[in-house]
């Protein structure tokens, strides 16, 4: 009896100098309270959110909202709730038979292929001294920025599809061929040509990137690797320099899947013509301006847009999946 009492005034007393719990106004303030403490940071990284919500969050909003309407560009847009995916994936002969496949065609070879050869590549020029580390690696990222001039300077005089083209007049001297191909203009050689133009200015950040790894792997690791009876390079390689630059090789595959992604004036830029000839260059990002910018029809575009983005992000999962940081690392 005495026990049950007592017990019960506990919980009283309990209950009375417990706290009570915060308001809904109280809350608030101590959330202002807090960023005010903070004001600092968020000053240093205004600019970035700034730009961020203005040119990528707002704009994919805007996209994800008109996929779902009909919008000419004159008219206000009208809701039509799924039709514009229903016409995507059902009734878009165009897309179906030609941007689609072309895309993962060129995305799979040129993706990858372009990964594969930049860390490669900055393997190589890693193994140099480093006075000619310097000047390789800025040979190779040169064509990234250049690639605008290379393609008026370089590409079209290299792959006219006449005589006087600098290929067929190679391959004509040498006996290999009877008479010029339309390298850019024949649907059996527009994409090799787009593959081989792409791989041969992907050499961007994500080289950098990556030989930025190689070269501030630990030497120590190499040397315990030896010690534990690694007797090739290829070991090095798998075993030592890729999990110490798993980072690295993250974002050069995040950024191969987005340049990847959003090529497409490559095709047009080498037949001159858009829609490329029989379609045989004819990627997403094509579809989209063909229908947002020759068709205005915005709706539909923004759809094809939210469709690219979607496979984009499912690029950057597997990315993820690969090279991202795993559970206890």
């Amino acid at each position: 009896m005495l026990s049950n009492q007592a017990n019960a005034t506990a919980g009283t007393v309990r209950q009375r100098i417990a706290p009570a719990k915060p308001t809904l106004t109280e809350k608030f303030k101590r959330l202002l309270s807090e960023i005010w403490s903070y004001r600092l940071s968020y000053l240093f990284i205004a600019p970035f959110m700034f730009c961020f919500i203005a040119f990528i969050l707002i704009p994919v909003i805007a996209a994800i909202g008109l996929s779902f309407t009909y919008f000419n560009a004159i008219e206000p847009p009208r809701f039509i709730g799924w039709t514009n995916y229903a016409n995507l994936i059902s009734q878009d002969l165009t897309f179906l038979k030609y941007a689609l496949p072309n895309t993962f065609k060129f995305a799979l070879i040129v993706g990858p292929g372009g990964y594969i050869a930049a860390f490669m590549l900055a393997w190589l020029i890693s193994q140099l001294p480093n006075a000619a580390t310097r000047w390789f690696a800025l040979a190779m990222y040169t064509p990234s920025l250049t690639a605008g001039v290379a393609m008026s300077v370089v590409w079209l005089p290299l792959l006219t599809g006449d005589r006087i083209g600098y290929l067929n007049s190679i391959l004509l001297e040498l006996g290999f061929i009877d008479q010029p191909l339309l390298w850019v203009t024949d649907k059996a050689y527009l994409m090799n040509s787009m593959i081989v133009v792409t791989l041969w200015s992907s050499m961007g950040v994500g080289f950098l990137a990556m030989l930025a790894g190689i070269l501030n792997v630990n030497q120590e690791l190499y040397e315990a690797g030896r010690i534990d009876g690694m007797s090739s390079r290829l070991q090095e390689i798998w075993y030592i320099t890729i999990p110490s630059m798993k980072p690295q090789m993250l974002f050069g595959a995040v950024m191969a899947i987005v340049s990847t992604f959003k090529a497409g004036a490559i095709g047009t830029e080498l037949s001159g013509v858009n829609p490329t000839p029989q379609y045989s260059g004819h990627l997403i990002i094509n579809h989209i301006d063909d229908y947002g910018f020759i068709r205005f029809e915005m709706g539909y575009a923004a759809a094809i847009s939210v469709f690219l983005l979607l496979i984009m992000y499912l690029s950057n999962k597997l990315s993820w999946g690969l090279f991202g940081p795993k559970e206890g690392e």
